[in-house]
């Protein structure tokens, strides 16, 4: 699929977002960096001695400003590139879902896009 239809069919907004993170499996943890983030997922820096496979589920704790609070959502590796990993999001808390959407809000700027994402996530 070109870029430009993959971009089209995207109904969630990415957002640039740095930040630190783990990724947990089992007994495993992975220490990385958040690339950018959602409403539906996160892309993160492909972390060293990486040997995880498509579509294994993990959980991912984004760590916000004070380290006191953050996102944790249960994901599934949908993609794997040279340098970064990507996630879909099978299931968030309230609490992170709360985090999550002021985030998305703050740097959409547009309530209506916001809106529309929130009904995209309903339907999806």
């Amino acid at each position: 699929m070109s870029e430009a239809r993959s971009l089209n069919r995207r109904r969630f907004e990415r957002i640039l977002f740095d930040a630190p993170c783990e990724l947990h499996v089992g007994d495993g943890v992975w220490h990385t960096e958040v690339l950018d983030i959602s409403l539906k997922g996160v892309l993160v820096k492909r972390p060293v001695e990486w040997k995880a496979q498509l579509n294994h589920p993990f959980e991912v704790v984004i760590h916000l400003n004070d380290r006191d609070s953050g996102i944790v959502m249960a994901v599934e590796l949908r993609h794997i590139e040279d340098g970064h990993l990507g996630f879909k999001c099978q299931y968030i808390d309230i609490e992170s879902a709360s985090h999550l959407k002021r985030l998305v809000e703050l740097n959409l700027g547009d309530p209506a896009l916001l809106d529309r994402e929130l009904r995209y996530l309903d339907g999806a």
